[in-house]
C-alpha cells in the first residue's frame, strides 16, 4: 500500500518521463527516415539518375491489365512497363548525350511514311497531301475529347498524341542506332581473315580417347574441388538473392459425400413433390423439373448458369452423354450426370430441323445509341426506322436495287462483298439477326432490329438441314460443403502446430500429405511450381527478419491453404556449393578424367596410342577454322586450331578437347587462293556487325547502365 502511494504522489513525475521517452523515439525515427523515406516511398527505380515516379508506373501498369482484360496479372503487367521504363531511360540517356532530337520537318517525314497510304490523306491525285494532315489534327484538336474515323478506327486527339509520341521514340531509335552503324565497317583485314578463316583447308588423322572411357566410379570430387571451380569460373556461378521453400497444399475439394448430396439434391427437382406450405398452413404441390410448364424461369431458379434458349446441333451436348441425350423424348429429364467440375440434369424442350448454314445479304440503318455506332450518325430510333421501312418497300417491288441501296448501310465490311453474310447457325450473330436468318425460308426480306440498328435483311440460300435440339438444363457447380472446407481448416491448422517442433517432411509424410521443394524463387517472381500465381509468398519469403526454418500459412485463389517453409536463404553472389555441383561435377570430372588420360599415354604416335587405348585412327578432310568440326567427334575447335598450327606430317601433342583427349596429325594443307580484292569479304563483315548492333547494342547499353530497382517495395 505504500509503494502505491509512492507512485501517486509522483505520478505527474512519471507521466513527464513516459512523455519525453515517446517523444524522443518518434524525434529519432523521423531523424532516421529523413531523406530517404519520402523518395524510397515515390520511386520505383533509379536509371541513370534519373527516378520513375510509382504513381505515374503504377498508372501505367493498371492500364496494362485493364486493356488485356484480365489475361495478364499484376506482375506481368508491372515486368512489362518495367522494361519499357528502362529501355526508354537507358536510350534516352544515349540521344541525350549525342544531341538527337525530333524535329518538324523529321517527324512530318516519318508521319509520311506511316500514313502515306490512308485515303484520308491523299489527294485527288492519289499522293499524300500534308495539308490534309494538318487540318485533321486540328480538327481533332478543336473536337477533343471527342473521337473520329481514321483508316476506318476510332481515334480521338489524345490517341493522335500518343501516336505521335511512339513515331518520334522510333525516329530517334532509328537514327541513333544508324549513327552507330556508321561507325561500324568490315575492314580490308578483317574481310581477308574471315575469307582465310573459311577457306584454308586441312585434312587431319587424328586419335580421340573420349571422356567416357573412364568411367566416374573411379573418380572422387570433394567438396573443396567444386569450391575451387566455382572461384575459377565465377561468371558462371553468380546468381541472385533466391529463397528455397517447401511447402504442403490443403485443397479444398468436394469429397465423395459432398457429390452424392449434390446428386441428391437434383434428383429431388426431377418430379413434383407435395410440401407444407407455412404461410398457408396446408400442404401444396411443388412441380418438378419434368412437368413444369416454365423451363426457363425453372432453370433460372435452380440452376448456377441461365437458361439458354436456343437450339443446337449434336456437337453441342456432353459427347459423353450423346446416346442418352439424343434419344430423348420431348419433355423427358436425363441425369444427374457429371460434366466436367458439375453436375447437370436436363430436359429436352423441343427438337426440329434447322439449316447449318445460311448466307443472306442486308442493309444496316444505325441510330443513336446503339452499339458500335458512328459518331456521325444523328437518326433517332424511328427514323432508322422509318428509312429501313422504305428500303424494304422498294427491294419488296424489286430485289434488283438491293445493291445500289447499299450507299445506305453503315456495314462496310459486308458492303464490301455486295452486303452479304455467309455464316454458320453456331456462329456468334445478333440474337434477332440469327433467329430471321434460319427459321424463315429462302428469299424471304425482313426489316429486324438489333442492338446495331435496322437490318434489312434477305435470305439468299441455306446449307442442309440437320436435327437441332433445345435443352433446359440445370448446373450445379461440385464445391466442397461447409463441414469439408472446416475439416481442410482443421488439417491445416493441426500440420502448423505439428511443424513447429518437428521436422516438416517427417510430419508431411506421416500425414499422407505431399510436400513439395521449390528452389531459386527470386525476389520479383510471383509463380510457384504447382500452385500458380502466388506473389504473397515470395513476399513474405523476403521480407526484413524471416529466415530459414520459418514457415506460414496462407490462403490461395481457388481455395485451400498453403503451408510454406523457407528452407534456404540464398545471397546474392556465389550459387552454393551443392546447387553448382549440378553443373560443375561434369565439368570438374572431365579434368580429372582428361589428367588421368594424359598420364597414362607415353606413346608418340598416332597407331601406336591408339592400340595403346584401344581406339581407332580417323580421319577428317577439308577442315576450316569458321566450321571447327570434326568428323565422327564433333565441334572440337581446340582441337582443329592446333591442326593448323602444324607443319604437314607432324604430330600433335595430347590435347584435351570438349569429348575427349585428342591427338592429331596435319597430313595436307590447302591455303586459300588469293583474291585481288578482298572489299566483297569485308562487306559481310560489316553487314554481320551491323546485324549485331540491332540484337546487341541495347543489351550492352543497359548492362553498363546504373539501375536501382525498389520494385519489391511495391509489388
Amino acid at each position: 500500500m505504500a509503494v502505491l502511494n509512492k507512485i501517486r504522489q509522483r505520478s505527474i513525475f512519471l507521466i513527464i518521463i513516459i512523455a519525453l521517452a515517446l517523444f524522443s523515439f518518434i524525434i529519432g525515427d523521423i531523424f532516421t527516415n529523413m531523406g530517404s523515406s519520402e523518395k524510397s516511398q515515390n520511386v520505383v527505380a533509379t536509371i541513370n539518375g534519373e527516378d520513375i515516379d510509382r504513381g505515374a508506373f503504377m498508372n501505367q501498369v493498371e492500364n496494362v491489365q485493364r486493356q488485356s482484360g484480365g489475361s495478364v496479372s499484376n506482375t506481368q503487367a508491372m515486368n512489362r512497363i518495367w522494361d519499357q521504363e528502362v529501355r526508354n531511360k537507358v536510350m534516352q540517356t544515349q540521344y541525350d548525350a549525342v544531341g538527337i532530337s525530333i524535329e518538324r520537318d523529321y517527324m512530318r517525314q516519318l508521319l509520311k511514311q506511316n500514313l502515306g497510304t490512308f485515303e484520308e490523306f491523299k489527294n485527288e491525285a492519289g499522293l499524300f497531301d500534308e495539308d490534309k494532315l494538318n487540318e485533321f489534327i486540328a480538327n481533332l484538336k478543336a473536337i477533343a475529347p471527342e473521337t473520329t474515323t481514321l483508316n476506318g478506327n476510332p481515334v480521338n486527339y489524345k490517341a493522335w498524341t500518343d501516336f505521335e509520341q511512339t513515331i518520334s521514340q522510333t525516329g530517334v531509335q532509328q537514327t541513333y542506332f544508324n549513327l552507330v552503324k556508321a561507325g561500324v565497317i568490315g575492314t580490308l583485314t578483317e574481310g581477308e581473315l574471315d575469307y582465310q578463316l573459311e577457306n584454308d583447308k586441312v585434312d587431319l588423322k587424328y586419335v580421340q580417347i573420349p571422356f567416357s572411357s573412364i568411367p566416374d566410379s573411379v573418380l572422387t570430387v570433394k567438396k573443396s574441388d567444386i569450391k575451387s571451380y566455382i572461384k575459377k569460373y565465377p561468371k558462371k556461378y553468380q546468381v541472385e538473392a533466391s529463397r528455397d521453400l517447401v511447402y504442403v497444399q490443403f485443397k479444398e475439394e468436394a469429397s465423395l459425400e459432398d457429390e452424392l448430396a449434390i446428386q441428391a439434391e437434383l434428383t429431388s427437382l426431377v418430379e413434383d413433390k407435395v410440401e407444407f406450405n407455412e404461410a398457408a398452413k396446408a400442404n401444396e404441390t411443388v412441380i418438378g423439373f419434368r412437368n413444369t410448364a416454365n423451363a426457363e424461369a425453372f432453370v433460372n431458379t435452380n440452376s448456377s448458369v441461365k437458361y439458354n434458349d436456343a437450339f443446337g446441333f449434336e456437337s453441342s451436348l456432353p459427347k459423353a452423354e450423346l446416346a442418352a441425350m439424343v434419344s430423348l423424348n420431348v419433355n423427358d429429364v436425363h441425369g444427374p450426370y457429371k460434366d466436367g467440375s458439375n453436375y447437370k440434369l436436363s430436359k429436352l424442350v423441343a427438337k426440329k430441323m434447322i439449316s447449318d448454314s445460311t448466307k443472306v445479304r442486308h442493309i444496316l440503318i444505325p441510330f443513336v445509341g446503339v452499339v458500335r455506332a458512328d459518331p456521325s450518325v444523328t437518326a433517332t430510333e424511328a427514323e432508322a426506322k422509318t428509312q429501313a421501312d422504305s428500303i424494304y418497300n422498294v427491294l419488296k417491288s424489286n430485289r434488283s436495287k438491293f445493291k445500289s441501296m447499299l450507299v445506305l448501310s453503315s456495314d462496310k465490311v459486308s458492303n464490301e462483298k455486295d452486303g452479304e453474310i455467309e455464316f454458320a447457325y453456331t456462329d456468334g450473330f445478333a440474337a434477332e439477326f440469327k433467329a430471321y436468318s434460319f427459321e424463315n425460308p429462302k428469299g424471304s426480306l425482313g426489316v429486324v432490329k438489333t442492338d446495331f440498328g435496322y437490318h434489312v435483311i434477305e435470305i439468299l440460300s441455306q446449307g442442309p438441314k440437320q436435327q437441332a435440339y433445345k435443352v433446359a438444363t440445370i448446373v450445379q457447380e461440385i464445391e466442397p460443403s461447409v463441414e469439408t472446407v472446416d475439416e481442410v481448416f482443421k488439417n491445416k491448422s493441426k500440420f502448423e502446430i505439428a511443424i513447429a517442433d518437428a521436422d516438416f517432411g517427417a510430419v508431411a509424410n506421416d500425414n499422407n500429405y505431399k510436400s513439395m521443394p521449390v528452389s531459386s524463387i527470386k525476389e520479383l517472381d510471383e509463380s510457384i511450381p504447382g500452385i500458380g500465381l502466388q506473389r504473397a509468398i515470395v513476399r513474405w519469403s523476403f521480407e526484413d527478419g524471416v529466415e530459414e526454418g520459418d514457415f506460414k500459412s496462407f490462403n490461395i485463389s481457388g481455395g485451400g491453404f498453403v503451408v510454406a517453409k523457407i528452407t534456404a536463404v540464398n545471397q546474392e553472389g556465389l550459387m552454393s556449393v551443392e546447387k553448382a555441383s549440378v553443373t560443375a561435377l561434369p565439368e570438374i570430372k572431365k579434368e580429372m578424367k582428361a589428367k588421368l588420360i594424359i598420364a597414362a599415354v607415353s606413346a608418340t604416335t598416332l597407331e601406336a596410342i591408339a592400340s595403346d587405348e584401344g581406339q581407332a585412327v580417323k580421319t577428317s578432310l577439308a577442315i576450316n577454322m569458321k566450321n571447327p568440326t570434326l568428323s565422327g567427334a564433333g565441334r572440337e575447335p581446340k582441337v582443329i586450331g592446333t591442326a593448323f598450327g602444324l607443319v604437314e606430317g607432324a604430330t600433335s601433342k595430347l590435347i584435351v578437347g570438349i569429348n575427349g583427349v585428342y591427338a592429331v596429325q596435319l597430313t595436307k594443307s590447302t591455303p586459300a587462293n588469293d583474291l585481288p580484292n578482298y572489299q566483297a569479304a569485308a562487306n559481310r563483315v560489316g553487314q554481320a556487325k551491323s546485324n549485331a548492333v540491332n540484337s546487341m547494342l541495347y543489351t550492352a547499353l543497359k548492362d553498363a547502365a546504373e539501375i536501382e530497382d525498389n520494385r519489391a517495395t511495391f509489388y
